[in-house]
């Protein structure tokens, strides 16, 4: 296998853990959406610090039973870079659509940065990080 063909059956590896965890999302399942983080990974978003996927899956699973309730995201991976053969960062935009809209505001829009490692030959995420794509500076 090249190194082109390692990267490519990688990046299509970590494309599949993304669409996983917004598959979960969009079904609610709590389980499923850090069904391939680490045990110790982090998720920080605005005014959040959750530092296991024990806490992840913990806010989550409040989220889908109250205010994200209904809810689904829009997606889209802006880039992937490998730090080396274990290691990746994702860049992706995403936007929460709460139940009854039909797209999200774009002073809702936010943009993502995911760590991933390879253990045990299997992608996992690592650490969550997003913020808000437009900053309201007035």
């Amino acid at each position: 296998m090249t190194a082109h063909q390692k990267h490519t059956a990688d990046e299509s590896a970590i494309l599949k853990v993304l669409t996983g965890v917004y598959d979960a999302w969009d079904a609610h399942d709590a389980d499923a959406f850090v069904a391939n983080y680490t045990e110790d990974a982090s998720a920080i978003l605005p005014g959040s610090y959750r530092k296991s996927r024990d806490e992840i899956r913990e806010s989550m699973e409040a989220g889908f039973s109250s205010f994200l309730k209904g809810s689904t995201t829009t997606n889209k991976v802006l880039n992937i870079r490998f730090l080396n053969d274990d290691a990746a960062v994702v860049v992706s935009e995403t936007n929460v659509i709460f139940a009854g809209e039909t797209e999200g505001p774009d002073d809702r829009l936010a943009i993502a940065t995911w760590v991933l490692t390879r253990q045990d030959g299997k992608w996992l995420l690592a650490a969550y990080q997003n913020s808000p794509a437009v900053v309201n500076m007035g």
